[in-house]
Parts: structure tokens; C-alpha cells; sequence
């Protein structure tokens, strides 16, 4: 992927931040466009295979990021199955 940083804001944020920020909602909407349902902690896990550090907080903190508008505004639902919370990019959008 290429080193994109990106306009992220907060009360937390810090700008050095941004670069990790960057990689990490990249590779989370590559993951998502897949088309599939996925737990915080399989995402996690997808995130791994790309060396991409990420916690679970961190990625749905992405994932909420992804649905604003500055972030593409895509619609990524989210639905519990067997109570656990599942994230998906909805198929006008995902790649397959």
C-alpha cells in the first residue's frame, strides 16, 4: 500500500498518529471489500497477514472512520451473529 496520511481528527489525536491511522484504514477497507462479514478479531487477524498492527478498539474506531464522508462514507453495516458484532461493506461496493 502506498504511505497515504490522511485527515484525522479527535481529542486524542495525535499527528504523528497519522501515518499508523492511514495504514491501518486501508488495509481494513481492503479487507472489507471482500464483500464478507467479519468480527473485530477476524479482522484483526486478516490485519496480521499484512503485518498491519491493530487492536480490536482500533479497528472498529477505523471502521466508524470509514462510514464518515472526509473517509469515503461507505456503508458498513454491522449485525450480531451468534453475539458477536460482524462488520460488512455492502456489495455496491465490495470488489466481489
Amino acid at each position: 500500500m502506498s504511505e497515504i496520511t490522511l485527515p484525522f481528527d479527535g481529542a486524542t489525536y495525535e499527528p504523528e498518529d497519522s501515518p499508523r491511522l492511514s495504514e491501518q484504514l486501508q488495509f481494513v477497507l481492503l479487507i472489507l471489500k471482500r464483500g464478507e462479514w467479519y468480527s473485530a478479531e477476524e479482522l484483526q487477524g486478516e490485519l496480521k497477514k499484512y503485518q498491519v498492527k491493530a487492536g480490536t478498539a482500533g479497528i472498529t474506531a477505523r471502521i466508524r472512520d470509514l462510514r464518515k464522508p472526509k473517509f469515503g462514507g461507505h456503508n458498513i453495516p454491522h449485525k450480531r451473529i451468534k453475539g458477536v458484532d460482524r462488520y460488512r461493506l455492502l456489495p455496491e461496493e465490495a470488489m466481489f
